[in-house]
């Protein structure tokens, strides 16, 4: 069993960096869409709540309560396009490389950088889509009950927002570490 724990990380150099990249990339824009869908889901279905219980959020305050609505599906979609911007710079990471220099270190680091750029990105954006939903659910149910908490709350929203912004600017300093091998002229 002595070469067993060596079998993984020979297996991980093996995998090719462009596989990595791409991997990474794809959890950047999939799991960051799916964090801002679930927050539009548990807001939404507060704010449905919401209305039936106080119908004076949809017809005498409208444009406050629409505001409350908008804001917080706002937030739950600047979610995704967060993993949309990271996965556009993630893809202007990638450079083609020589066939001899594909497994060179520079080369798994650059693919490494890229695939933790793109974890980490969109493991924050989905955690900052739960928590906006989780808020924005409990800003539609406290305007029903109390209209003058609305703003306290949603300034507790943003707050909950910057999650996402604080993993695109880690992901961001993380794909800096991507420089793949210069091509020989």
């Amino acid at each position: 069993m002595v070469g067993a724990s060596s079998s993984w990380s020979r297996a991980l150099v093996k995998v090719s960096p462009y596989t990595f990249s791409a991997v990474g990339i794809a959890i950047a824009i999939g799991v960051s869409v799916l964090g801002a869908a679930w927050g539009i889901y548990i807001t939404g279905s507060s704010l449905i709540g919401a209305a039936i219980k106080a119908p004076r959020i949809t017809s005498k305050n409208l444009i406050r309560y629409a505001s409350s609505g908008v804001k917080n599906v706002i937030f739950c979609e600047a979610v995704a396009i967060y993993g949309v911007i990271v996965a556009i710079i993630l893809q202007t990471k990638l450079e083609s490389v020589p066939a001899t220099d594909i497994y060179a270190p520079e080369s798994l680091r650059a693919g490494y950088a890229i695939f933790a750029s793109g974890i980490i990105v969109g493991f924050a954006n989905l955690v900052c889509g739960l928590c906006v939903g989780i808020i924005g659910s409990s800003c539609a149910l406290s305007d029903a009950q109390n209209s003058s908490l609305f703003v306290k709350i949603l300034v507790i929203e943003i707050f909950g927002s910057a999650l996402g912004l604080f993993g695109v600017i880690v992901g961001i300093i993380m794909s800096a570490q991507a420089t793949w091998p210069a091509r020989s002229a």
